[in-house]
């Protein structure tokens, strides 16, 4: 049975596209790394893939803004392909500067004009944050999963945050409000215990301590936290522990995304 195949897109910038592509392949999928320049002059297309990921780093430097300039490529020179993309029921995940591309791309949270609504601007501590967080996801929300991405992930997870512009915003109350109605919002900062808790937990100040969101699909994932960071156990800061599972929190996000491709696509 052929692979999975993850088009793993980057240029100037981007900083984590290795470690992303390496944990799709840890995940069973077969992966490339491809600049964005290749897909613009044709010279990949990418109907020739199942997912899509946008890694993190600092896109041109994110000079304008994070992931201003990728998501204007984006949305000027890859629409139409990427629509077909969507509409064809392909997955596409954005992690960090990823996130911040779908979101100002107009692509997350998603509408038929594909309109920005959101964005992830400057951290309220006004500094880079670069730790660890924990996270709970929907079902501690008792509400249906919705998002391929995350399903059967634990209540609680840990992960890695490593940005300067995380914290999540909406245009107004309608867009949060629809966000919550549609089931959208798919992680949140919190505490060990699963409960708010406001800085540090919250590491940036993001409303409702919103982390990740999907699309009304569910197959559209932006996350500001790093997956592709906690793959193993080894990469837990307190891997000595032997209560520590053998597998990293953030695999499993990956290992879905593919099983979704290798049944559905």
């Amino acid at each position: 049975m052929p692979k999975v195949k993850v088009c793993v897109l980057r240029t100037a910038g981007t900083n984590c596209d290795k470690e992303t592509a390496f944990a799709f392949a840890q995940a069973g999928a077969e992966t490339e790394l491809v600049h964005i320049n290749s897909l613009v002059q044709g010279d990949k297309e990418l109907v020739d893939y199942q997912i899509l990921a946008l890694p993190g780093g600092f896109s041109y430097g994110d000079d304008l803004a994070s992931g201003k300039v990728f998501a204007n490529e984006l949305k000027c020179k890859l629409s139409a392909a990427l629509k077909k993309f969507v509409e064809q029921g392909k997955l596409i995940i954005g992690i960090c500067n990823g996130f911040q591309i779908l979101a100002k791309s107009g692509f997350l949270p998603g509408n038929k004009d594909f309109e920005q609504e959101t964005s992830l601007i400057i951290n309220d501590s006004g500094k880079f944050e670069d730790r660890w967080v924990y996270l709970r996801g929907q079902k501690t929300e008792n509400r249906r999963q919705k998002c391929v991405w995350t399903k059967d992930l634990p209540e609680v997870i840990y992960l890695p945050v490593a940005h300067g512009e995380g914290k999540f915003i909406v245009k107004d109350s309608s867009v949060l409000n629809r966000l919550k109605k549609n089931n959208q919002i798919v992680l949140k900062y919190c505490n060990a215990q699963g409960k708010s808790s406001g800085y540090p937990d919250n590491p940036n100040g993001s409303q409702e301590d919103i982390a990740g969101i999907c699309d009304e699909t569910g197959r559209i994932l932006g996350l500001m936290p790093h997956p592709e960071r906690h793959i193993r156990f080894s990469q837990h800061p307190r891997w000595f522990n032997s209560k520590i599972k053998k597998q990293g929190d953030g695999l499993t996000i990956f290992k879905n995304g593919v099983e979704y491709a290798r049944k559905l696509l």
